[in-house]
């Protein structure tokens, strides 16, 4: 039986996990009555209820095509360009990808980005054009788009001579001739057989075993599971190991318990696999990601794909307001530590230091959705945390000494009427305009090169400004000297000026000012943001000021109060809309805004100082 290994690679909402279950469908994993969940890799609780993948995770069918038997090792990876760093692990134990592109939407910046790491990998991708029975669809368009963007993204001829496919994975067909209707993926697992080659590690089987360790994860039963591609030799239960880190250093021995192997769904214990083959290895307790896991007698580490640097940061404290520890178990330093670190081993893109003052944490990601994951997930667990404004990673030029920034690819798809103000807006947080023209279905699809800092907190003032219809994408690019200062100019704040609970008399009165983003009878707490305020200046006020009650009684004066539904902000919200001075307060329960500084005549006095 042969083997093929591929990674499907897409922009977010190009359909990738869609596509996979079809896949699954039509190779026999499922049973004819077997029930199972709609988008069945997005398996963690976040992705079902985002709708977007976050994790790398494999699958395996097994094809009887024109070739006769083949088992495909599948990676289903994430489109949201935060989690990049699962894709450029992942693209290192493949030995080709299906590049998924919308045949409406068309290549879009995170497309480019995928393409721009498979091509640096050598690999030769299928582009496959989906979504083709869409009512606004052009394929021909989408196609020669690809093209060019393998142009500009260096392509060798090699890989300029690329096949393409049309399908839709959602009613599950494909076809390599728009002419000729089909009602099957079959030409897609054909085409996957015929144009990836077989793993080049199939031929050191013989050899001592090595493997790469790609993704981490821990399994209550088995404990730490490190999968890759085995490189050479077999992998059998009982065989002695060692670890080596990427400087070649041992990192451990053991011996390997358990040999797991991705069948369908479902990973299950195989006796012995193959160089060339994606497992999942135990046994080990220290080794992470990019270690090399290999026989006692190697003592040279497989090379490990670099990683993109963070480019957002933001500090994790201990939650210290007044209503501290009340809905979370997992409140100490020191178990915020521990768990932060967990996280940074087994995710790349992620790096956990401590503050100079030893009292918090600086966590550095790709993006503000990668950090909020983090901390819904943490959040989930028990956790209360305090967090900062996310601020950029600067680098300084080692020959000129010069301050660094990151500028990210923006690609903004908005109806015509609002392209203006999405234009002056970006414009005056020094983004510069690169093209501009029309993407069919009276939409126009502007193409932006931005500082990351001016795109922090702009997404919900992007989604007023265009009533919701319009659409930014937006991935990191490069490092450029830094830009100058920008005005995000966000409004001011209504700011608790006491303890207890809010009243629903003083929150009517207090709608003039500005939003709410507090109820009546809520908790809150001297220094805590109960809302925006109209003007560009804080206000302390007080939301628990009652109705003064006397003995006059007339007509209409006691009609009950009738408050505005609240902004309550979710927490990539609450984390794009805090300033400096500012932190967000997460506890499994709540999300709630607060200053750094809760005594407002201590504020009044910093500021004076400032």
């Amino acid at each position: 039986m042969s083997l093929r290994n591929i990674a499907i690679i897409a922009h977010v909402d190009h359909g990738k996990t869609t596509l996979v279950d079809q896949l699954l469908a039509q190779s026999g994993v499922f049973r004819a009555n077997e029930a199972h969940a709609e988008r069945a890799m997005d398996s963690n609780d976040q992705e079902r209820e985002r709708g977007i993948t976050i994790l790398a995770k494999c699958t395996s069918v097994l094809w009887h095509g024109e070739a006769g038997d083949t088992r495909i090792n599948i990676i289903d990876t994430p489109g949201h360009a935060d989690f990049g760093g699962e894709v450029e692990r992942i693209l290192g134990m493949v030995d080709g990808c299906v590049l998924l592109v919308d045949a409406e939407e068309g290549v879009m910046p995170q497309t480019k980005f995928v393409l721009g790491k498979a091509l640096k990998m050598g690999l030769r991708p299928i582009v496959c054009l989906n979504k083709v029975d869409r009512p606004h669809a052009d394929p021909d368009r989408v196609l020669n788009d690809a093209f060019d963007l393998f142009a500009a993204m260096g392509a060798t001829d090699d890989q300029l001579d690329f096949p393409h496919i049309y399908a839709s994975g959602k009613q599950g067909w494909a076809t390599l001739d728009m002419a000729k209707p089909n009602d099957t993926l079959a030409p897609l697992f054909d085409l996957i057989v015929k144009h990836v080659p077989e793993p080049a590690a199939i031929a050191r089987k013989d050899g001592p075993f090595q493997i790469l360790s790609v993704l981490i994860e821990n399994d209550p039963f088995l404990g730490r599971l490190l999968t890759g591609r085995i490189e050479s030799g077999k992998a059998t239960p009982g065989l002695a190991i060692h670890a080596l880190g990427i400087d070649g250093k041992e990192v451990e021995r053991g011996r390997i318990t358990k040999v797991l192997a991705f069948r369908g769904l479902k990973r299950q214990p195989i006796e012995d696999a193959e160089a060339g083959d994606i497992v999942a290895i135990a046994g080990l307790s220290k080794a992470t990601v990019a270690d090399t896991l290999c026989a006692m007698d190697v003592a040279e580490a497989l090379p490990a794909q670099p990683i993109d640097p963070p480019t957002i940061s933001m500090t994790v404290s201990v939650n210290d307001s007044p209503l501290a520890g009340r809905e979370g178990d997992k409140v100490q330093s020191r178990v915020i530590r521990d768990r932060l670190l967990k996280e940074a081993q087994s995710n790349v893109a992620i790096r956990v230091s401590e503050t100079p003052d030893k009292d918090a944490y600086e966590v550095a990601g790709r993006g503000e959705l990668q950090l909020g994951v983090l901390i819904e997930s943490m959040r989930r667990e028990g956790f209360e945390v305090s967090i900062s404004r996310p601020r950029v990673v600067f680098q300084t030029d080692p020959e000129t000494g010069e301050r660094l920034e990151p500028i990210e690819d923006v690609m903004i798809d908005v109806d015509e009427e609002f392209t203006g103000i999405v234009i002056e807006k970006l414009s005056a947080r020094r983004a510069e305009l690169k093209d501009m023209g029309p993407s069919g279905a009276g939409k126009t699809r502007l193409s932006l090169m931005s500082p990351s800092r001016s795109l922090i907190g702009y997404q919900g003032e992007f989604l007023t400004d265009t009533r919701g219809s319009g659409v930014l994408n937006r991935v990191f690019s490069h490092y450029e000297p830094y830009k100058g200062a920008i005005d995000a100019g966000r409004k001011g704040v209504l700011v608790s000026n006491s303890e207890g609970e809010t009243a629903a008399y003083a929150l009517w009165n207090l709608e003039e000012r500005g939003t709410m983003f507090v109820g009546g009878g809520e908790k809150t707490y001297q220094g805590m943001i109960i809302g925006e305020n109209s003007r560009q200046d804080d206000l302390d006020v007080n939301p628990m000021k009652a109705k003064q009650l006397t003995n006059v009684r007339a007509s209409g004066k006691d009609e009950a109060v009738r408050l505005t539904p609240p902004r309550r902000p979710t927490l990539e919200q609450a984390i794009a809309y805090i300033e400096e001075d500012e932190l967000v307060e997460v506890t499994p329960k709540s999300i709630r805004l607060r200053k750094k500084v809760l005594n407002p005549s201590f504020r009044k006095k910093r500021v004076k100082e400032d």
